[in-house]
């Protein structure tokens, strides 16, 4: 029975994280506001004229946003439903992670609408990233099954917490319109330390911290020898390549999406590399 809901956990990840891809497109388009100030409708409707494509692109993020929505509850509402029966049968049930899942989508509806509400303040739309990579992770657990202890590799933890941090740098250096503040790689501005001002710091901050993930990750993969620590190393150096790539070549918006999708893709790596 444990594995009845595997499917639809999983459904609800592949969602979650389209999701995410959606919302970075929202951000480079600045399609944001393309529903204007109005939650959930869009522009005062519930099915907006979609002549403008800022409204499109908007648009298209809230339905795959309900579509998210419509999963985690599904999925919440059938794991009590298992759990339920299970009590009755004695047969084995799912865990409650599904639970925090319906939570954390509460939570980040609310910091959606927030956002829309102040007009895309940088604090509420990195929240409310933070919060899609935590509900990501929180299905990608509840697809897999809990991970004991004695299976986590080492430092696993300690770089899950160093690639959300990587990553919410990362959405504060675009919220902030730091990309442009350093030219050049690895260096900013040929220069070790930039002394270009405080954007300039963080996008070097943000660069640090890849770069500090990158030399983890290689060391983990080495010392672990697990196929998952391998596969996150790939996509961690595809990931370097892309950032690279996107600032030396000018910022272009198809490698800034390609960017934040493989970064989510990293981070949900190493979610699956617990196993």
């Amino acid at each position: 029975m444990t594995r009845r809901h595997k499917p639809l956990a999983w459904t609800a990840a592949a969602a979650t994280y389209l999701l995410i891809v959606l919302g970075a497109i929202v951000r480079i388009t600045g399609s944001g506001m393309g529903c204007g100030d109005h939650w959930p409708l869009c522009n005062g409707h519930l099915f907006p004229s979609l002549h403008d494509i800022g409204t499109v692109i908007e648009w298209s993020h809230r339905l795959v946003a309900a579509l998210v929505s419509a999963l985690v509850v599904g999925l919440a509402a059938y794991v009590w439903w298992l759990r339920q029966r299970s009590r009755r049968t004695g047969e084995s049930a799912p865990n409650r992670v599904s639970y925090a899942a319906l939570g954390l989508l509460v939570l980040q509806v609310l910091l959606g609408a927030l956002t829309v509400k102040l007009a895309l303040p940088p604090w509420t739309v990195i929240l409310h990233l933070g919060t899609a990579m935590v509900l990501l992770a929180t299905l990608l657990v509840a697809a897999q099954g809990p991970v004991g202890a004695q299976h986590a590799a080492p430092l696993h933890l300690p770089l899950l917490a160093l690639t959300l941090v990587t990553i919410l740098f990362g959405a504060l250096t675009a919220n902030l319109g730091a990309a442009v503040a350093c030219a050049g790689f690895p260096l900013c501005n040929g220069e070790l330390w930039p002394s270009a001002g405080g954007l300039a710091l963080i996008h070097w901050i943000h660069r640090l911290l890849a770069y500090s993930l990158f030399g983890c990750v290689v060391w983990w993969a080495f010392q672990s020898r697990r196929r998952g620590a391998w596969g996150v190393l790939g996509l961690v150096t595809l990931q370097v390549a892309v950032g690279a790539a996107t600032v030396l070549l000018g910022l272009p918006p198809g490698l800034q999406a390609a960017h934040v999708a493989v970064g989510a893709a990293v981070w949900a790596g190493l979610v699956l590399a617990a196993r």
